[in-house]
């Protein structure tokens, strides 16, 4: 195990395409969305087991999810939970991870990871990581896991490639923020374009100096207080810089403007979980179709996720291609051809009902 890499799990989003069962309040990140008796977050850090030791896993979240996390994940001292006080996108989170990482080890390999994703194939991803992990070693690379795309998905980035197929490691030409059907079916027939898992592997070194070449304003911020981060001032100081900071991803503030950005691609049975058809899709599905988790009973009824509290009986009659999802004071019934409606559906009940149903 290598003392020297150091994993960044970012926790802070609220999953607002997950509501009603991602709330405000209890993101979906520390839910058990697979109803396998471990959250999202959870499933997450256990990824990574054979990958560093546990005192090199740290967690940036709002700071409204301390207690969540360290419920979760109770293995973390203080120091390993990176308190956000506002969200402003995952740029400064990465840029606060990587300097409070780097006050404690120069020669840190990182591994960023969001909180929410799913990897089916455990072996293989954790061989991936190390794979990728010695290429960013005192390398000035910036490293991304590709996805190959099973379809024409327009809810995800794509990233095109460069390099034949002898290289697992590949020189990245383009990115593309989710295209229009037309564009992703392109991509498919074109055989040179991955997924952009969000996954991302580099050495500390590389992505503090690719913070200054892109985004010297936050560099700014970071570097002035520096020498506070794992220290008892570290937070007064990031609530300061937080307010200073724009909202910017990283892939639109550095990977889509350098040029040391390469893919590794890997088939790891990942799915970002973005969506309930993407929590539809990976599931194991009944002789008609459903997914089900909840106590149900189901007449007429096929090819629809239904995810509902256990103690709450739910009976369904003539459903076709549905979402049915019930959490706390919410109930959610929308065609899953419509899905991209659920924020929208989010955000009228915080407008018309209230903040108490988001």
């Amino acid at each position: 195990m290598d003392k020297n890499t150091y994993v960044v799990i970012m926790a802070g989003g609220i999953g607002s395409r997950f509501w009603p069962f991602s709330r405000t309040n209890y993101p979906k990140q520390f839910h058990d969305v697979l109803g396998i008796g471990e959250s999202m977050l959870q499933m997450t850090a256990k990824r990574f087991q054979d990958i560093c030791p546990p005192e090199n896993v740290y967690v940036v979240t709002n700071k409204d999810y301390e207690d969540l996390v360290k419920q979760q994940l109770p293995f973390l001292s203080d120091n390993q939970i990176l308190l956000e006080p506002i969200g402003r996108n995952t740029a400064p989170c990465i840029a606060y991870a990587s300097y409070k990482i780097a006050q404690i080890n120069p020669n840190a390999n990182l591994v960023v990871t969001p909180s929410d994703h799913v990897v089916l194939k455990q072996e293989v991803f954790t061989n991936v990581i190390k794979e990728a992990v010695a290429a960013a070693d005192n390398n000035d690379v910036l490293i991304t896991l590709g996805i190959t795309p099973s379809r024409p998905d327009t809810g995800y980035g794509y990233i095109q490639y460069l390099g034949d197929e002898s290289q697992s490691i590949k020189k990245v030409k383009t990115f593309t923020e989710k295209p229009n059907l037309e564009l992703a079916n392109m991509f498919l027939e074109s055989g040179d374009f991955v997924w952009n898992s969000g996954i991302f592997i580099w050495n500390v070194k590389s992505i503090l100096s690719a913070f200054k070449a892109q985004l010297p304003e936050i560099t700014e911020i970071f570097e002035e207080g520096a020498s506070t981060l794992n220290t008892p001032q570290e937070q007064n100081f990031i609530t300061r810089a937080y307010s200073q900071c724009r909202n910017v991803s990283i892939d639109y503030g550095i990977m889509e403007k350098v040029d040391n950005v390469f893919v590794l691609l890997a088939d790891i049975g990942w799915s970002d979980l973005g969506t309930w058809n993407s929590l539809y899709t990976i599931n194991d599905k009944d002789d008609n179709g459903n997914v089900i988790d909840g106590e149900v009973l189901l007449y007429d009824t096929n090819n629809c996720i239904i995810k509902t509290p256990k103690e709450r009986l739910v009976v369904l009659q003539g459903l076709e291609d549905y979402i049915v999802a019930e959490y706390d004071n919410v109930l959610m019934v929308c065609k899953k051809s419509e899905e991209q409606k659920v924020k929208e559906f989010m955000a009228d009940a915080k407008s018309k009902k209230g903040v108490d149903f988001i």
